[in-house]
């Protein structure tokens, strides 16, 4: 099985135009994110897909300067893009990754793919509940499964957020949903880089890491997060 890990994420956010390369201790969002996930099982297969405007071009110029594998498709519908990106890939599983989570961990990532794969569930998710904080979602999906259910992604906003149908529509498919029962204190808790404020806050973490980042896993990050507030 050919599973793709696929950061979907573009240059003009609304609320924090170009937050996917801005700087942290010189070295942008994005790089925190892929390096991350290349301490994966399965980083052999990461892909950047952003939109075919000219908008994402600096995106498109950071990966072809740093070697990363990327796909363009449609800005708005996101989810076509998505699918296009695992069908141009051969993806037969493809991991959502969203590109304001900069504290994706891979060993959560890791165990999403392995429940998949060795009960090849369609979708694989731990967002459901919000037992993790924001910005450590991860999401693993069928390819096949995916480009079948795609047609009936009959709303704008199934075709802007790429697995909400999954969620409205669990009796569509084999789905698994795993929580965190782990650490009670990480529920509910906001890591995702949506505005400046969250953008400082971040950058005030990764300031407080002694080692290299992608060696704190979720639950030390949090941590962090808890004692910083």
């Amino acid at each position: 099985m050919k599973v793709g890990i696929i950061v979907v994420c573009r240059y003009n956010s609304s609320r924090l135009p170009g937050k996917i390369l801005k700087s942290i201790e010189g070295k942008p969002l994005l790089a925190y994110i892929l390096e991350r996930l290349e301490q994966s099982k399965y980083s052999e297969n990461i892909v950047v897909a952003t939109s075919d405007q000219a908008t994402d071009e600096p995106i498109v110029e950071y990966c072809k300067n740093h070697q990363i594998p990327y796909f363009r498709g449609d800005l708005i519908n996101v989810s076509q893009r998505f699918a296009n990106c695992m069908k141009h890939f051969n993806f037969d599983y493809g991991v959502r990754i969203n590109g304001d989570n900069i504290f994706t961990d891979h060993k959560l990532v890791d165990q999403a793919i392995k429940i998949a794969l060795s009960e090849q569930y369609d979708f694989v998710s731990n967002v459901k509940g919000r037992t993790f904080p924001t910005g450590m979602s991860v999401e693993v999906v069928s390819s096949e499964f995916y480009q079948k259910q795609i047609v009936n992604f009959n709303e704008d906003r199934y075709l802007e957020h790429v697995t909400l149908f999954f969620y409205d529509h669990e009796e569509e498919g084999q789905m698994y949903f795993f929580t965190n029962e782990e650490m009670e204190e990480a529920k509910g808790l906001k890591m995702a880089v949506d505005t400046q404020n969250d953008f400082n806050f971040v950058r005030s973490i990764i300031s407080k890491m002694d080692q290299a980042h992608f060696t704190y896993d979720w639950k030390a990050i949090t941590k962090i997060y808890l004692n910083a507030k």
